[in-house]
């Protein structure tokens, strides 16, 4: 089974913690905002506070001075988190001790020599790179968090005289992705091959030389056009010389965007190898070479629009499910009245990870299996009759008071189970969806050409009971069935649905994303990649994402080379290549132009806390192959589903990456605004930022400062003078508060009138004040 994501994570957080063991055995953690995002997305705050830690506070807040305790701090490497440090080591009283730094990612050397060189420096007790910026979503997928990525790279440029300054953001999205890639590979220990896809299309988006404006009143060429014919030449000779423009084999180049992040991949990856030997130092040498794919979303566009009926993307699709993980319902009692319940769905609910990539049918009946045998184990409940239906058991729950655990287990997933195939019902799915696989098959469930799809489609575009949405989705896929419709029958289409201009401007920017929406006469079908056949045998489930396809083809070496070239030459029979990882005793020394090399040895990492060469898979079988499939513009859960069933059938470890999921109602909403370069969207509603300073693109730094700015918050007003009251005897305050202190010592974390440790270490204001200001501080995961 593969190393989970997530365990990797926490167990790097958590070692570190451990790692840091002050003389006085307590200690505070400093975090920022950001990082404690991928904090808490591994940890709850009673497991960081079992680590000895006593307070977690936030960098930015204004913190009362603790000179007997050390800091732990997990920062994003901003400036202002350096300087943040450096306030608080600065000046006649200390904030802390001493600190322990440790970055998401890597520190630039120009902020770790500003460390060095300040009044801080003498305080620091070590730093270290982490490098763990990206979010662990389940035990194989991560996302970027980065939705605003896809209005970068497909929204046309709206004028000409703002071509440079789109590509310059394409330029520098790219490198964050390519930098978040990085810290995937740095966790996993692998440096892989990196194979990436060439589309037969043109680049898209501030890449081609297209506006707005230009394509209000120019169609795309068509395929049999020259040039058209001009632009596939142009790749394939592209291809031809190793995917490279303009020179050696180390160059980025090229104009897709797949090709460009694939570039910048490797140089992180060499630059990393070459400041850190012990880069997959453990790697086992008989174990097949790791692999990093890397797609757009632009490949398969039939995998945004279509139902799905598998439990995980099925739920997500038609119910109201909070960042993929939050579930809002009712649940009816015993008594009749409904309680207001919210779920989480997440890895450490076995039931949802069993069942969430079944069809919607396995897991219903998985679901009744699993009740029904606890039936026969508390065979005095209702009398031990088995539940028949999904109503059965939730009239049966709603009795089980006694069980609440296992109510919360089977209630969560009866619910949306039951809310699911409701909507399915009302909305006619079963019609939609034969519809949705005659398109994006090509075939009919007999295996026949479809000829009477139009008819099929029609009702359904009138039909009162489907959104708009709903009806975008239809047309989407069936102009790309058609590959492209003359504009008279997209107006027809339009008009018959009933669609907004929004929606109509959806169905539109699809030419945005490769796809040929309108056609000539004179245009003839497309190359499209072969799908591989189902994997199950339900009738409304035949499309398999293209993703399977490449994986498939990947681990059985007739990927083609010319869609999926390698950044350096392809392996050979033996792993050896340009590509391959040299041995250990033939690599290059390591690079001694590092500032850091010069430094006091508070600044590396010791080995017990994890990272490059550390043991978080040491459980693993050494010989399973690593494949990290990237999928720059948005994922689907139908792609995440498909890597999880590849893994499991090529007994590989192969992982989903992309800047975040898409549910199909949230393609749509970006698709009505992709042309506005994202103007209202969720993901960025005022549009892109300009990426420019003075007419230049703006450095690196400056503009990962920017991404994880903070703004402090205001200064807090002065202390009030305490009301004078009798005091109690001075020995018998010391006496009780030491003792409560002794026998809990973490009593004051969570208990507003217990004395706490910090009550006893900071002095200067009353109890009920210090209780506040630490309430005011402290994190909530």
């Amino acid at each position: 089974m593969p190393a989970s994501l997530i365990d990797i994570v926490r167990k790097r957080f958590l070692e570190t913690i451990r790692s840091v063991q002050p003389p006085g055995r307590w200690k505070v953690v400093v975090i920022d905002e950001h990082a404690q995002r991928l904090l808490g997305a591994v940890l709850k705050q009673y497991d960081v506070l079992e680590e000895n830690v006593t307070l977690i506070e936030s960098v930015s807040s204004y913190r009362q001075p603790q000179p007997g305790l050390e800091a732990i701090y997990f920062l994003m490497a901003t400036t202002q988190n350096v300087d943040r440090v450096i306030q608080d080591f600065s000046g006649t009283e200390t904030t802390y001790e001493g600190a322990h730094l440790f970055f998401m990612d890597s520190l630039p050397e120009h902020l770790f020599n500003r460390l060095c060189s300040s009044p801080a420096e003498r305080y620091l007790k070590r730093l270290s790179d982490l490098n763990i910026n990206f979010r662990a979503l389940e035990s194989q997928t991560f996302s970027l968090h980065a939705p605003q990525h896809f209005f970068s790279f497909y929204s046309p440029p709206p004028s000409s005289q703002a071509v440079a300054a789109c590509r310059a953001r394409i330029e520098e999205d790219l490198l964050f992705t390519a930098k978040g890639i990085l810290n995937v590979c740095i966790s996993i220990n692998e440096n892989p091959l990196i194979r990436y896809y060439v589309p037969d299309h043109p680049p898209l988006g501030a890449l081609t030389n297209q506006t707005v404006a230009d394509r209000n009143t120019r169609m795309p060429p068509s395929e049999g056009s020259g040039r058209w014919k001009g632009a596939l030449a142009s790749a394939a000779a592209r291809v031809d010389l190793g995917g490279i423009t303009g020179g050696g084999p180390n160059e980025e180049g090229g104009d897709h965007l797949s090709k460009k992040l694939a570039f910048m991949v490797q140089r992180e990856l060499d630059d990393y190898a070459k400041a850190n030997p012990d880069f997959i130092k453990t790697a086992a040498p008989n174990r097949p070479k790791p692999v990093l794919i890397i797609t757009e979303r632009a490949m398969d566009m039939f995998a945004p629009f279509l139902h799905e009926f598998t439990y995980q993307a099925m739920c997500n699709d038609l119910l109201n499910i909070e960042g993929g993980v939050r579930y809002r319902f009712k649940f009816q009692t015993s008594s009749g009245k409904y309680e207001d319940e919210i779920a989480t769905l997440s890895e450490t609910d076995t039931m949802w990870t069993e069942i969430r990539h079944h069809h919607m049918q396995e897991a219903i009946e998985k679901l009744m299996k699993e009740f029904n045998q606890f039936l026969e184990e508390n065979a005095g409940f209702r009398g031990g009759d088995a539940a028949t239906s999904v109503n059965d058991m939730k009239d049966m729950l709603a009795g089980m008071d006694q069980f609440k655990e296992q109510r919360q287990k089977f209630s969560v997933h009866l619910n949306m189970a039951q809310e699911s195939m409701d909507i399915y019902g009302k909305k006619h799915l079963e019609n939609v969806a034969k519809v949705e696989q005659n398109c994006s098959t090509g075939l009919t469930v007999q295996g026949k050409a479809p000829k009477t799809l139009v008819e099929d489609m029609v009702p359904l575009l009138a039909d009162q009971t489907l959104t708009g949405r709903d009806k975008v989705r239809i047309i989407a896929v069936y102009i790309q069935f058609r590959q492209g419709i003359p504009d008279e029958d997209k107006k027809r289409l339009f008009q018959h649905a009933g669609l907004s201009l929004s929606e109509q401007d959806a169905v539109n920017s699809l030419v945005n994303m490769g796809v040929r929406v309108l056609r000539t006469p004179a245009d003839r079908d497309l190359r499209k990649m072969k799908q591989k056949p189902a994997d199950d045998d339900y009738d409304l489930s035949r499309y398999q994402p293209l993703l399977k396809t490449v994986i498939d083809d990947q681990i059985n070496n007739r990927l083609d080379a010319s869609q999926f070239p390698y950044v350096r030459n392809a392996p050979g029979p033996s792993g050896a290549g340009l590509g391959a990882i040299p041995p250990p005793n033939t690599r290059a020394p390591p690079t001694t132009t590092s500032l850091r090399s010069s430094k006091p040895s508070w600044h590396r990492a010791p080995s017990k806390v994890g990272g490059p060469g550390g043991n978080v898979n040491e459980k693993d079988d050494k010989n399973r192959q690593k494949m990290i499939v990237f999928v720059l513009g948005g994922m689907t859960y139908s792609e995440m589903r498909t890597v999880y069933r590849m893994s499991d059938s090529s007994s590989k470890d192969i992982y989903i990456g992309s800047s975040h999921i898409y549910t199909p109602n949230e393609f749509i909403d970006d698709l009505k605004v992709l042309e506005h370069g994202g103007v209202g969207s969720q993901a960025a509603p005022n549009g892109l930022q300009s990426v420019e300073v003075r007419g230049e693109p703006r450095p690196y730094q400056m503009a990962y400062d920017q991404k994880y700015y903070v703004k402090d918050p205001p200064p807090p007003p002065p202390a009030q003078p305490a009301p004078r009251q009798n005091p109690a005897p001075e020995s018998q305050n010391r006496l009780s508060g030491a003792s409560q202190n002794h026998l809990n010592p973490l009593a004051g974390l969570g208990n507003s009138t217990s004395p706490s440790i910090r009550s006893n270490m900071s002095g200067g204001s009353t109890p009920d004040g210090r209780e506040k200001e630490k309430k005011k501080r402290f994190f909530k995961f």
